[in-house]
């Protein structure tokens, strides 16, 4: 099985870590979300409502790029939630270009705006969506999905897309490779 990384992106809100949990789950590879990356100062602007900077963010992109790394290096598998919302923050994150892809989870303002209302446990406020819509540079080279789709659906068509293979339940090897990544 060749080693890669999925990293989920888009705005605040359109579902990274619930799609992310899951196809890392039905994968057997490990999952990571950026946010536990973030030191304490990023954390405290964002949930006070203030966009981070491209300088705030640089410490940030530079932990996961070598998470990235390290774990590829080490022959792990994982899936990364993370906004990755410019080209060059994905730029950073392709540590090796043949085994990073991007998935873009994307949908309409009001349908992400209803879900950051519906969060009480995330310190990423309502508020914030707007600034993230406003940095997002929708990626050309990214599969994208409409999150309006139920999270399983999204998951087993990204499943397909990539021609990936489910771990399986009972102990086994599974094939997850099919040649490059898509």
């Amino acid at each position: 099985m060749a080693t890669r990384f999925i990293i989920l992106m888009g705005v605040c809100g359109c579902g990274k870590t619930t799609i992310g949990r899951d196809l890392a789950a039905r994968l057997g590879w490990s999952f990571h979300d950026a946010d536990d990356f973030h030191p304490p100062e990023n954390i405290a602007r964002m949930a006070s409502g203030q966009p981070l900077t491209d300088e705030h963010r640089a410490g940030w992109l530079a932990a996961l790029a070598a998470m990235i790394r390290a774990e590829l290096d080490a022959g792990r598998s994982g899936v990364l939630a993370c906004s990755a919302l410019k080209q060059r923050y994905r730029d950073t994150l392709t540590v090796d270009a043949a085994r990073v892809r991007f998935i873009h989870l994307s949908g309409s303002r009001a349908l992400i705006a209803a879900r950051m209302a519906a969060r009480t446990d995330h310190f990423m406020k309502p508020g914030m969506l707007e600034s993230q819509f406003a940095t997002l540079e929708v990626p050309t080279d990214a599969l994208t999905f409409d999150i309006a789709r139920a999270p399983d659906e999204i998951v087993q068509s990204i499943l397909k897309a990539m021609a990936l293979s489910e771990a399986p339940t009972d102990g086994g090897s599974a094939t997850h490779d099919q040649g490059d990544l898509p």
